[in-house]
């Protein structure tokens, strides 16, 4: 009897942590409970020079303009966030959710983490578009990148301007290793200031201002994540901990299947220790991309230390571009497209979609022509 007591326990145990799914995107209905007859909803995949790369495609009507988001992480997959915090960036566009090589549905277990390059990232990246282009008759179609993302995809619209309308940087990576330093300085202060000790100490021991060593620590920590977390600085302005905001979340996300959601966590920990994880660390927007050829619009959370949000507005007037938009959300933190959906949806219908930078923070109403 303790036996089976222990079996049923077990398995109530994984049924709630892990439900049973078959991984299917959701449906778009109408009034009337009938699917959408023009609506997109699927997963599928794409071999990609001997790889299998997985897509989730969705959109209300098939005919509305493309967009491809890269997403963040590494090795977290963006629609994750779409799942828990929805932004009907659907309604607007055929959006097609791309999962990095290695990682969440496109992970394999016989992939080494030393193929996984950013020169391969970049290449993935240039094939999806073309395989959009050719499905959906498109001449060019909108990028759109989230924290990681951003680091890809600035590099994507600079290599290939002729394949993109513009391009939309939600938290873009300026230069993450200054980024580094002003938030552990940042959140250093806060803990001093608040009398916490303990976290004081706990910073202390990665002098990273003065230690090559102690700041690619750090950069691994958990006392990052947690710290940032904590202060209201990190995914979400109110969201306190990745495990419970994340983390337990992806488990129970039934648009993946049981294998599906561990994979996703097989899948960062591989991208942990490949070079393109490295290089995002490494990366400098202001020397590596001074300019380019598309349209430009920023969506920078003011409580943004993942990627600073200082330093995504001080780029920004660096970078140059045809036409430019920086939108600040004052609620936001490093998500701002779901923290306050309905105004990046707004940005996107009304400036994104014309053209325009009307919308903007402070910056002179231009019209592309």
């Amino acid at each position: 009897m303790t036996v089976w007591i222990i079996i049923i326990f077990i398995t109530i145990l994984i049924w709630n942590f892990l439900p049973p799914s078959p991984g299917k995107m959701p449906l778009f209905y109408n009034n009337n409970g009938s699917i959408i007859p023009d609506s997109l909803s699927e997963k599928i995949y794409i071999n990609i020079n001997g790889a299998e790369i997985g897509l989730l495609i969705t959109g209300r009507d098939k005919t509305n303009p493309v967009l491809l988001f890269l997403g963040g992480g590494p090795g977290i997959p963006e629609y994750l966030l779409e799942y828990l915090y929805p932004s009907k960036l659907a309604d607007e566009f055929v959006v097609c959710y791309l999962e990095y090589r290695g990682t969440s549905i496109s992970y394999d277990s016989n992939m080494n983490a030393d193929s996984l390059t950013t020169e391969c990232y970049l290449s993935d990246v240039a094939a999806v578009t073309e395989y959009l282009k050719s499905r959906f008759s498109k001449e060019k179609i909108y990028l759109m990148g989230h924290s990681f993302g951003t680091f890809i995809g600035i590099q994507a619209a600079f290599e290939h301007p002729e394949s993109y309308h513009a391009y939309i940087a939600v938290s873009q990576i300026a230069d993450q290793a200054e980024s580094e330093r002003l938030a552990y300085q940042y959140m250093l202060d806060q803990y001093q200031q608040m009398n916490n000790l303990k976290m004081v100490k706990e910073f202390e021991k990665y002098p990273i201002a003065t230690s090559d060593s102690a700041y690619e620590d750090y950069c691994l920590s958990s006392l990052r994540d947690k710290a940032m977390h904590d202060l209201g600085v990190g995914t979400t302005h109110n969201m306190k901990s990745v495990i419970t905001g994340i983390f337990l979340p992806s488990l129970r996300c039934k648009v993946y299947t049981p294998l599906q959601r561990i994979n996703i966590w097989r899948g960062k920990k591989l991208m942990a220790a490949s070079p393109v994880g490295f290089d995002r660390m490494q990366f400098n927007a202001f020397v590596e991309i001074p300019c380019l050829e598309v349209p430009i619009y920023f969506f920078g959370g003011i409580h943004d230390y993942t990627c600073c949000y200082s330093l995504q507005k001080k780029y920004f007037s660096r970078i140059k571009a045809p036409l430019k938009g920086f939108y600040t959300f004052n609620y936001s933190a490093h998500s701002p497209l779901w923290e306050e959906s309905d105004r990046a949806i707004e940005i996107l219908v009304h400036d994104v979609l014309r053209g325009t930078n009307f919308l903007s923070d402070k910056q002179t109403q231009t019209v592309i022509k």
